[in-house]
């Protein structure tokens, strides 16, 4: 939100209350509070009138400093996002006073707090991170006109008449609470989730408001209130609802954050690396499930609008068999219920007349896993809409009748998810579905959420509902499953989400072109999100609109078999690789092989992201935050510590680019090439190939052949060793047995050019040693 006409004036009619001067703080279970005027104060006289903030300074765990803004403080509104879900925080902080002001440190952060002029400073142990100088904070009461708050309360309406037909004028002026932060010289700003436009934010206004816009938009699915920078330091905005963040877009050296209401709290999160960032935002928002291991295989999609039919089914599934491409998931998109009856939760019998019995055949006869398409809208003709209105299962409208639209399903109505019999209601149609054989679900939408003249039936906020739904909502699905199959073995293949919705992977990058535009927003947007403390990242590989050229599909299947999850998907035309010729079925053959061997790498890179947070693809910075070339490259992206990645974004006649951080890096594919760093490549890249480097340092152990994900990752190993330096030991570890449940940890030393391999936890079976660039061990 802008409230200012350039530096020094405010728009027209707005009005500003700054936080000047704290005129009482308090230590109080050790936290500052404190009491700000936004007028100065001579005398008693001036405590007479005028809004006064509360402040609370704290820290909830170490390593993170809380900065809350309280105007007018009553009932704490609903929903929460949930704050240590997971993990228990780490309290460990002290407080000093002196002359100049007040300290509150934990985990080398420290915030350093003025009280006139009211300022607050962080500061690690050697440098200042960000402030809040005078007049970052303030209270603003805006005209309507001015506020895209009011422009949200009309989307719906603006989409569909029918949503809101007695809408509320919007009042004269709404309140906003705002806090800036200082940027630096040189500082750039990451994140607030699966964002598509530019991958650095500075110089962005973003809205963390859910809306389905596609990737080619600045609109996202996953608007999460967070960001991180190359400067040691994240903010997560403790907010719900809807946030607005101007990235130095109205004063260019802040990052000024905005909500309508009462109330606004960040958190300011030190790390001396950003993973040891995204390590404590997690514990404090959630870490991911763990997921089961076939997941990390290929899945099918039937597409959107294309026919088919269980014959249809089984013909992709024989034909990617032969072709030596093996799916491990198949997914039946929205028709396989009835077109208008989204959802009826029942297949269509005019195309699936037994569905138990064909779900059970291509299972044994194909080796897959069934995914099947949903969504939390009940179309009025779907036949268990009477059930839904009956027993009060739907969102509601202000005069109790249920909210509905005409946009995507004919009087679609919501299920009403802060409703227990609701949810249960819900579930019972999944767990019907699961009996049959499913066993996972692709939650899609969740984003067009009414706000508007609405009511929950918790009574809960529906500005704060409309982002958090998609949490609520995926989470449901996700226990559904996990109740059904146990832990570790659900997944969603969810579009929408909210903070905390990295606790119920996976997501995808919902709807892009089949273009190379397209596929470069599908990286940014997955990149974004990786930095926002989501664990995995998926996309439509090929595009999910239009028909993508040869070309494109090759390169994007590349890509996306390089992807923590790898799905194939479109609208109108199906994504099997021989439609694009059967040289594309080939280099699909090899990358699929390459990812299912490297599964023992990948599953271990899994667990840990379920214990620490850290994302499986990882922008450069992320891992090279000393090397100011990473700061800005949205094209490449590591996957895990090891192995860097970087797509081919052009066609066969031209070149591509890519940067190599320092140090001698091996092809993955071709080992006997390598490169020393830092250089920029530059080179044309055949369309079965991909650029796959090894970073110097790594031992990499590489399964064996099974044509499958989930396999004994302890047997057949071979233990690959790349540039290990004279004197350096490496230690890794890998989940045996059939269920991954053995922890293995391997060692591997150089003493006096020899290289040894050790198993110094659990056993497994090594059949080969392959050292690059050193002595054979």
């Amino acid at each position: 939100m802008r409230f200012n006409d350039g530096f020094w004036l405010l728009k027209n009619g707005v009005k500003s209350y700054y936080g000047l001067q704290a005129t009482q703080v308090k230590d109080k279970d050790g936290a500052l509070e404190l009491l700000v005027a936004t007028r100065p104060i001579r005398h008693r006289g001036d405590t007479l009138g005028g809004p006064l903030l509360t402040v609370k300074i704290h820290s909830p765990t170490e390593g993170v400093i809380g900065v809350k803004l309280d105007h007018f403080v009553h009932i704490a509104p609903s929903p929460v996002i949930p704050l240590f879900p997971d993990d228990q925080p780490i309290p460990n902080s002290t407080i000093q006073s002196s002359e100049s002001g007040y300290t509150l440190s934990s985990g080398g952060l420290t915030a350093e707090i003025t009280s006139n002029p009211y300022t607050i400073t962080f500061k690690s142990p050697n440098r200042t991170l960000t402030f809040a100088g005078p007049k970052y904070q303030a209270i603003f009461d805006v005209p309507s006109k001015w506020t895209t708050l009011s422009a949200s309360n009309s989307s719906c309406l603006a989409l569909d008449p029918s949503s809101n037909p007695t809408p509320t004028p919007p009042p004269e002026f709404v309140r906003y609470i705002n806090s800036e932060l200082n940027t630096s010289p040189g500082e750039l700003v990451y994140g607030f989730g699966e964002q598509f436009g530019a991958f650095v934010k500075n110089g962005q206004a973003i809205k963390m408001w859910n809306q389905d816009g596609g990737t080619s938009s600045e609109q996202a699915y996953k608007c999460i209130p967070f960001y991180i920078t190359n400067r040691n330091y994240g903010v997560f905005i403790n907010h719900p609802g809807e946030v607005e963040v101007e990235v130095g877009s109205e004063k260019v050296s802040r990052v000024g954050t905005s909500v309508a209401g009462s109330s606004l709290e960040y958190f300011i999160i030190y790390g001396e690396t950003p993973l040891e960032i995204l390590e404590r935002y997690t514990r404090m928002t959630g870490r991911p499930a763990l997921l089961p291991s076939w997941t990390f295989g290929l899945w099918l999609s039937t597409s959107f609008l294309t026919s088919y039919s269980s014959s249809t089914v089984s013909g992709f599934l024989q034909g990617m068999q032969d072709r030596d491409c093996p799916v491990r998931v198949f997914h039946l998109d929205c028709f396989w219920m009835k077109q208008y009856e989204w959802c009826s939760f029942t297949f269509d019998p005019e195309f699936f007349p037994d569905p138990k019995a064909y779900l059970t055949e291509i299972k044994e006869k194909f080796g897959v896993k069934i995914c099947v398409w949903i969504n939390p809208y009940i179309s009025q003709l779907s036949p268990i809409f009477a059930e839904g209105v009956e027993g009060g299962y739907f969102i509601k409208r202000k005069d109790g009748t249920p909210w509905q639209w005409d946009l995507w399903q004919p009087g679609l109505a919501i299920v009403d998810v802060t409703n227990p019999a609701a949810c249960k209601w819900y579930s019972d149609k999944l767990s019907t579905l699961m009996d049959l054989g499913v066993d996972c679900f692709k939650t899609d939408f969740g984003e067009r959420i009414p706000h508007a003249s609405v009511v929950y039936h918790d009574g809960s906020d529906p500005m704060r509902m409309h982002n958090t739904y998609a949490v609520i909502y995926n989470e449901l699905v996700f226990k559904v499953i996990e109740k059904r199959l146990g832990k570790g073995e659900a997944v969603v293949f969810a579009r929408s989400a909210a903070t905390g919705g990295q606790r119920f992977p996976v997501h995808w990058g919902g709807d892009c072109e089949s273009t190379w535009e397209a596929m470069a927003e599908a990286m940014r947007g997955a990149l974004s999100l990786t930095a926002s403390g989501f664990a995995f990242a998926s996309h439509d590989i090929g595009g999910f609109e239009g028909h993508p050229d040869p070309q494109i599909y090759q390169r994007w299947v590349a890509f996306g078999l390089f992807s923590s999850h790898s799905r194939l998907h479109g609208s109108s035309s199906y994504r099997v690789p021989w439609i694009y010729g059967e040289d594309a079925a080939k280099s699909m053959s090899k990358f699929i092989e390459a990812k299912h061997r490297l599964m023992p790498y990948l599953y271990n890179l899994a667990v840990q992201a379920h214990s620490n947070g850290h994302p499986l693809q990882r922008a450069m910075f992320l891992e090279f935050i000393d090397d100011r070339n990473t700061h800005s490259l949205d094209r490449q992206y590591m996957l895990g510590p090891s192995l860097l990645v970087a797509p081919v974004f052009v066609d066969v006649t031209e070149e591509t680019e890519y940067y190599i951080p320092a140090g001698r890096w091996t092809s993955f594919f071709h080992p006997e090439r390598t490169v020393q760093g830092p250089i920029w490549v530059k080179e044309v890249v055949p369309l079965e190939e991909l650029p796959l480097w090894v970073r110097p340092g790594s031992v990499i152990c590489v399964g064996q052949k099974t044509g499958r994900p989930d396999y004994d990752y302890s047997k057949g190993l071979d233990v690959r060793v790349y540039e290990l330096a004279e004197g350096q030991s490496v230690e890794t570890n890998i989940l045996g047995g059939e269920s991954h449940s053995e922890l293995v940890t391997i060692r591997v030393e150089k003493d006096n050019g020899e290289v040894k391999v050790n198993t110094i936890a659990g056993s497994c079976e090594i059949t080969s040693v392959s050292v690059f660039g050193g002595a054979q061990g």
